[in-house]
């Protein structure tokens, strides 16, 4: 148990730094996209997130899992004290990285003709010329991210996060206010990923790897490290390549079909749903070094532990998190926009349903199972959600637009997320404490329906419901989940070793943590 309370607080300690970068960079974004939607029309900011459409469909064929491949195999080096090893797996992936981006960029050159005509306008074909610059750009960022996380240096991949966000709310806004439009918009969000592709690699190379060099055996090859990581990464790859490319199905069907505005309401709703990856992209993204540390044959005791409070404390944090911003979505977007993006609040809602899933341990599955190897599990199942998803896609999406995506997406992952969680149970032992899960949903639901009334029926400005409304969930969530239960005071003794080496994040945390304890210790009181 102490190994797992260790390892609880590493994860919190990378989760912290993580959260750092993903909500510094979200919100220097999101202050971007928020001066882009303002500025720019309806019609425009819709055509330039379409734009978006193929460039992530291309992406979706970068990568063959070599990136993730680099985080489990360095952080198991780290672990198994051969350092040594390390450079030829950073060298064997920094170089597929740079190949498979160069070679996809021509191919994006190529074909962007074709796919502007087919589902914008061919006008709209320098946009994707343009933009087939930053797929090499990101293949070598998203490489120098991978070192990061696997060295467990999480610090330094919240700073190329925040270098890119910098970047592109810099640029993209200042070419849209002279006059550019959707090209600057375009010219900003590519330029972002060269400077922080440049940023992110210079800096892994100085700090990571030119020490590596020292101890680097004679007689590596890093032809052979590459053979590693791609049988270990093909498979992941499948997956990642399955589920992106029904969602890409899923917008290339509905483009066609919806006008710029509303896509442009789509567009908002999707920029807000990233707000929740302040919760759930540090929690994943350290969940998958700290599996890969675990001894599935000899500490499988430990491997359940961890599995079960991976699932726990991610639920105490994400689930809150989403049902507050399905409860708060129209004043948040009318605080920011007014009534510009009248179908942003109803797309929001939907986009960010599947967050709940957190509670049967759909977040934790991912790092998982890739931390321990399986990664052919993974790769099934995303074959169950494109079988399940796509005749869902063709049957809603003709008819209900992206009403239809959103509701078709959620519903795609359902089986193939269930058949991966009982697996992990019959093949370790390993799932959710669904007793504690429905207590954390009963007490976020209740904290959401609190809180959504003053934001329908308050006579005020929205900014105005939306602080009240904010400040009635966290009080009503802070002190009801210990009174029913939903979180112990040991959860909340645990939860304070684990952050307890944050600094001031720490103190920040102990006013919550403190509220909580004392609501937890009338519980208690009222029991005896």
């Amino acid at each position: 148990m102490d190994k797992a309370l260790e390892m609880g607080k590493t994860s919190a300690t990378g989760s912290v730094q993580m959260l750092v970068g993903v909500a510094g960079s979200t919100v220097i974004m999101a202050i971007g996209s928020i001066i882009l939607a303002n500025l720019m029309s309806n019609a425009d900011y819709g055509l330039y997130g379409k734009v978006l459409i193929p460039l992530t469909t291309i992406n979706l064929f970068r990568d063959w899992g070599v990136n993730s491949a680099m985080t489990k195999y360095i952080a198991g080096l780290r672990v198994s004290h051969r350092e040594e090893e390390i450079r030829d797996i950073v060298a064997a992936g920094v170089i597929f990285e740079f190949a498979s981006g160069l070679i996809l960029s021509f191919v994006s050159l190529f074909l962007a003709g074709v796919i502007a005509s087919s589902i914008l306008t061919s006008s709209s074909t320098i946009f994707l010329e343009i933009i087939s610059v930053s797929i090499i750009s990101s293949s070598l960022l998203v490489a120098s991210q991978a070192g990061f996380v696997g060295f467990e240096r999480m610090e330094l991949n919240s700073f190329t996060l925040i270098c890119q966000a910098v970047v592109k709310t810099l640029i993209g806004p200042v070419l849209v206010l002279l006059g550019y439009s959707v090209l600057g918009a375009v010219v900003g969000y590519t330029f972002s990923f060269v400077a922080a592709a440049v940023i992110g690699l210079a800096t892994f190379y100085f700090v990571l790897f030119r020490p590596l060099r020292k101890r680097a055996k004679s007689g590596s090859s890093i032809i052979g490290a590459l053979k590693k990581m791609l049988n270990y990464g093909l498979p992941l790859s499948v997956y990642s390549i399955l589920t992106g490319i029904l969602a890409q199905v899923y917008l290339f069907m509905v483009a066609p079909l919806t006008s710029n505005a509303t896509y442009g309401s789509f567009q908002t709703a999707m920029n807000f749903g990233v707000l929740l990856t302040f919760v759930s992209v540090p929690i994943s993204t350290v969940l998958f070094p700290a599996f890969a540390k675990l001894d599935p044959q000899n500490e499988d005791g430990l491997l359940r532990t961890v599995f079960s409070s991976s699932v726990k404390y991610s639920s105490i944090l994400l689930v809150p998190a989403t049902m507050a911003l399905m409860a708060l979505s129209g004043p948040i977007i009318g605080t920011l926009y007014g009534v510009k993006y009248v179908y942003g609040p109803f797309f929001l809602t939907l986009y960010v349903i599947a967050n709940l899933f957190v509670v049967i341990g759909n977040l934790s599955s991912g790092g998982f199972l890739t931390g321990l190897g399986e990664t052919r599990i993974l790769m099934f199942q995303s074959l169950v959600t494109i079988v399940v998803g796509l005749p869902l896609g063709l049957l809603l999406i003709p008819l209900f637009g992206i009403t239809g995506l959103l509701v078709s997406s959620v519903l795609a992952g359902i089986p193939g997320m269930v058949w991966v969680l009982h697996w992990i149970w019959k093949r370790y032992g390993a799932r959710a404490d669904f007793r504690s899960s429905a207590k954390i949903c009963v007490a976020s639901a209740v904290a959401a329906v609190v809180a959504y009334l003053p934001a329908v029926y308050l006579n005020a400005a929205n900014w105005i419901r939306l602080v009240i409304g904010l400040f009635i969930f966290l009080a009503v969530y802070v002190l009801g989940a210990p009174l029913i239960g939903a979180v112990s005071t040991t959860d909340l003794s645990t939860l304070r070793t684990m952050f307890s080496g944050l600094g001031f994040i720490s103190r920040i945390l102990d006013v919550p943590l403190s509220a909580a304890e004392k609501a937890a210790r009338m519980r208690l009181w009222k029991r005896e």
